[in-house]
């Protein structure tokens, strides 16, 4: 019935489209789903698209909108001079935006993001983005001194890097931040992941929503490889219109240390670590199986990952830079530091593997450092997550 009622209307506007007398003639026709679109002169409703319109002669400015959620719409603007006698069509095509109370409220999230970071604070670019903090330019010593206590040879030689100032995501990614991705474009995040079960194995069935252990949505997401973070990188970047990525690894350290030379960033003494970081501890001894590396004597309260921001943040104001979930970083893996860059820039390599700083839910003593480094090819593990930087104008 409404196909036919459409045939009709289109066949009468067509035989009767002509200017009366005094007036000009509009007529506006939308195609597809656009029909029934409000039409507006001046911000004066006309009717549902397709419409003919009497006007007198004059300027005018033509709207047409069609709602498609509550802070989306489809509309056409453009402004008209018709002269009387005269008749003109415009056949119109709308494209999707925000609609007015949305584009308010984004430009108040905007201004308030703004302010936030400027007042030391963290700041949120939506409501499921993940919240940033500025971490000022400097100069750091990237690395650790053959004396330090745990000291892998990866971590060397110790070399001077400028950083410049960019922002860095205050916890891990979590998994309701990741669902959002998952959600909007249906990306396969795979269904394998290495898992700790007495031994590591890379198992199918296991994935971000399945790591082998329990979860909610406030818990990092896990059994990530270096693409999945990549592409979530990349989604968030489109919605935003901003360059987010993986930070480098020399950004990720500076960070890490936020102005501290000593091994970990409250300090050299591993067992002050239960209240600043979810690492390997006596609560993870007593109750997953297997466990018979050495582990920090003190008591975290969790045996896998924690809720994102759990524990005391570091100088900078960021949380979790030591434990919970290995952080993927933009970098190839090199075996040491000769001929890494002084700019704190991504050094790539072969790309076979990719560098993972911070440790984890089980990091030991001695991988429990800031300078510790490791690297991880294509696979996923359930002790594998990520974190995001911020590029800045």
């Amino acid at each position: 019935m409404k196909h036919i009622f459409s045939a009709l209307l289109s066949l009468f506007l067509l035989v009767s489209f002509s200017a009366h007398a005094g007036n000009a003639a509009l007529r506006i026709t939308c195609g597809g789903e656009d029909e029934g679109a409000e039409v507006y002169l001046n911000g004066k409703f006309k009717g549902e698209c397709p419409v003919d319109i009497q006007i007198p002669e004059g300027r005018y400015k033509l709207k047409v909108v069609k709602a498609v959620d509550a802070s989306h719409e489809r509309a056409f603007e453009q402004a008209l001079r018709l002269a009387e006698g005269t008749a003109k069509k415009i056949e119109v095509v709308l494209l999707e935006r925000l609609t007015p109370a949305a584009r308010a409220e984004e430009a108040r999230r905007l201004a308030q993001f703004d302010a936030d970071l400027a007042s030391g604070r963290a700041a949120q670019e939506c409501a499921n983005c993940p919240e940033m903090v500025m971490v000022p330019a400097g100069s750091f010593n990237m690395g650790s001194p053959s004396s330090e206590t745990g000291r892998d040879d990866n971590e060397g030689p110790v070399h001077s890097v400028n950083v410049k100032a960019f922002l860095l995501g205050k916890t891990h990614i979590t998994r309701s931040q990741f669902a959002a991705f998952v959600n909007a474009t249906n990306y396969d995040a795979g269904d394998k992941c290495w898992v700790y079960e007495g031994k590591w194995k890379e198992k199918t069935g296991y994935n971000w929503k399945n790591p082998g252990y329990s979860q909610q949505d406030d818990h990092p997401v896990a059994c990530i490889n270096w693409n999945d973070a990549k592409a979530y990188a990349e989604w968030l970047s489109r919605k935003t219109g901003k360059q987010y990525r993986l930070p480098t690894e020399a950004e990720w350290e500076y960070a890490a240390r936020a102005g501290t030379t000593t091994a970990r960033y409250w300090g050299d003494n591993p067992d002050q670590a239960c209240s600043y970081a979810n690492v390997g501890d006596q609560t993870q001894k007593s109750q997953v199986s297997g466990v018979t590396w050495d582990v920090h004597n003190c008591n975290d309260g969790y045996a896998y990952t924690a809720p994102v921001g759990s524990f005391k943040p570091n100088a900078f104001g960021l949380n979790d830079m030591q434990g919970n979930l290995w952080q993927w970083v933009q970098d190839s893996y090199h075996d040491n530091y000769n001929g890494a860059p002084g700019d704190g820039t991504e050094w790539q390599g072969d790309g076979a593997k990719r560098a993972l700083r911070g440790s984890s839910w089980g990091g030991r003593p001695r991988g429990a450092r800031v300078a510790n480094r490791d690297g991880g090819s294509a696979s996923r593990g359930n002790n594998i997550g990520f974190r995001l930087a911020r590029t800045l104008p």
